[in-house]
């Protein structure tokens, strides 16, 4: 028996506040409903952030609509759940998902945690933050005691493991249930496979690239999602790739060569059928960082899609090195709370560490959603 393992789709996600980008996300949806047709699995496994928002645009409803109903039309079930973006963290908040009930999307709820699919146990709980993980731990533990019976296992979970995400983490690696055949996680976007317990723990990875950090793994491992055989007594997994529409470039160059780092890029992007994402950091020389900017804006602004550049002129102290910087950047959590200590919340702190992050990184989008959860989670208490 085989089944699909998908997971952060984020559909409706406008990335730089581009309409192209947006778009991108929606057609490597597409792209993935067609390779999921080609491979007739029994069914299919969604682990969270099928949206971006929990509000999504109308072209991500429709998107969503078309391939659901072009999966039951195949007569291929879809289970999916809740991730982090599909709802605002407060108490009964419903997911965009449930509008696809009628179309044969099943989701994985409090109310239904489980579903039992040609004799395939399927259960597992919608994303929960370290903050009401002990409910989670809880939840958990009575559906691993549901699944007692049943000779093949899946559990379905949207969560950040301490394993894998050490500083950003919901819940620990002993808190995750270890009987099962196949632990289907989303969350984490870079591709994981683990030998775990009785079974595998896998993160299938985004199907697009939501973040430039993202580029290596991509490169790396792909992007895509999963078929699962479980059929023998460990799951077999196939890594099944979708090419994305454009290229995002990662360049660092030295100041000192500029003109021809510009032209070999140049050279690189001519090759290109779509305008590429480019991201690019200069380095070396004492230099005017505006002066670059336009530089390379001037260089680079017509051929591609968006260009983001980071700037590390020679001005920095020369006895401060990359390690020291990046233990720093370690510590600035800690730093951010003993600030705010005074308010004896640890929802302000990490609020805090978020935003800096992501404005520091120029998602000011993201930074205004975590702004809204966060106040919309305080009203609901």
């Amino acid at each position: 028996m085989q089944f699909v393992h998908m997971a952060d789709t984020h559909l409706g996600y406008r990335q730089y506040g581009l309409s192209e980008r947006e778009n991108d996300f929606l057609n490597v949806f597409n792209h993935a409903i067609d390779e999921v047709v080609n491979e007739r699995p029994d069914f299919i496994i969604h682990s969270g952030d099928f949206f971006e928002y929990s509000r999504p645009p109308t072209k991500a409803l429709l998107t969503a609509q078309n391939g659901i109903s072009r999966l039951k039309n195949e007569k291929i079930p879809i289970y999916a759940i809740a991730g982090n973006h599909d709802v605002v963290m407060k108490k009964n908040a419903i997911p965009p998902q449930i509008l696809y009930k009628d179309f044969g999307l099943k989701i994985i709820s409090p109310k239904n945690p489980f579903f039992i699919e040609k004799d395939v146990f399927i259960g597992g709980a919608p994303y929960s933050s370290k903050y009401t993980s002990k409910h989670l731990v809880e939840r958990l533990q009575t559906i691993e005691k549901a699944s007692g019976e049943y000779k093949k296992t899946i559990l379905v979970l949207h969560q950040g493991i301490d394993r894998y995400m050490p500083y950003e983490y919901e819940i620990k690696i002993g808190e995750v249930p270890q009987s099962f055949n196949y632990c289907a996680f989303g969350h984490i976007h870079e591709r994981i496979v683990d030998d775990f317990g009785e079974g595998k723990l896998a993160y299938p990875g985004s199907t697009e690239i939501w973040r430039s950090n993202e580029v290596e793994g991509y490169k790396k491992n792909g992007k895509g999602f999963y078929l699962v055989d479980i059929g023998g007594d460990l799951p077999e997994i196939e890594k099944i790739d979708i090419k994305l529409p454009r290229e995002f470039l990662k360049e660092t160059i030295q100041y000192t060569q500029l003109q021809e780092e510009i032209a070999r890029i140049n050279a690189i992007i001519m090759k290109l059928k779509e305008k590429p994402v480019l991201n690019i950091i200069v380095t070396g020389g004492n230099f005017s960082r505006s002066e670059v900017y336009e530089i390379i804006n001037q260089a680079f602004s017509n051929e591609c899609l968006s260009v983001r550049s980071k700037y590390v002129p020679d001005i920095l102290d020369e006895n401060l090195n990359i390690a020291n910087m990046e233990r720093d950047a370690l510590n600035i959590k800690r730093m951010i709370k003993e600030h705010l200590k005074d308010f004896n919340d640890e929802k302000v702190s990490d609020l805090a560490t978020g935003l800096l992050k992501e404005m520091s990184e120029g998602e000011f989008d993201k930074a205004e959603d975590m702004t809204k959860n966060f106040y919309e989670g305080l009203n609901d208490n």
